[in-house]
């Protein structure tokens, strides 16, 4: 898997979230997740979508061109209509901006959360003393943000705080600006938690950038 990041924005990125612990008592874990789920259903949507299309347009070219054509067979038509379902099927797989297409914002939003929870329980980033942890997670394909903090930072991280931190982040992801969206969410970290940040005593938690071609 090529990496997102350069190795440059890597160790900018390492002393940055070492800054923004130290400024705000939290433990901040960063990951790229190149897509968080396969979503198998996608090509046969595309199939279905690309058949129904190809089988619209043969049948006005067949009821248009019948009186020239009579002979016209059927096989003809239904190779037709599978080619059609069959192109748009292969684009899905080559191309993953026209695979997007297909794909909901509500199933994009359940598959990229479960997958920052699986990754926040898996890497145990709720092993800190005052349980103070957070995972900054993007993935990539779905261009979704997931912030996840620890239980530790309930009272001092509100949910509305939470939603305006993804938005900041969101719109430089969908620009492929990962190392920047990454900058945005350390940015607004620490203006909201530096005021109450308590004392950190410790690094807890590695600083090392998690990434993954994910599933």
């Amino acid at each position: 898997m090529k990496p997102t990041l350069s190795e440059h924005e890597r160790r900018r990125l390492d002393l940055r979230v070492a800054e923004t612990e130290k400024r705000t008592g939290t433990q901040i874990v960063l990951s790229v997740i190149q897509r968080s789920d396969a979503y198998a259903e996608l090509p046969w949507n595309a199939f279905a979508l690309g058949a129904s299309v190809a089988g619209l347009i043969l049948f006005l070219l067949h009821w248009r061109l019948y009186a020239w054509y009579p002979e016209a067979s059927l096989l003809i038509v239904v190779v037709g209509i599978l080619a059609g379902g069959a192109l748009l099927a292969l684009l899905t797989v080559m191309m993953p901006r026209f695979a997007k297409l297909f794909l909901s914002d509500y199933r994009a939003e359940v598959e990229v959360q479960q997958y920052a929870k699986a990754l926040f329980l898996d890497r145990e980033l709720f092993a800190t003393r005052q349980r103070t942890g957070i995972l900054l997670l993007v993935s990539l394909f779905e261009h979704r943000v997931v912030i996840l903090p620890d239980k530790g930072l309930g009272k001092r991280l509100k949910e509305d705080d939470v939603n305006n931190m993804i938005a900041a982040m969101t719109s430089l992801l969908k620009r492929r600006q990962v190392a920047q969206a990454f900058d945005a969410g350390l940015d607004y970290l620490s203006r909201i938690l530096t005021a109450t940040s308590p004392e950190l005593h410790s690094d807890e938690l590695p600083n090392d950038i998690i990434e993954e071609e994910g599933v």
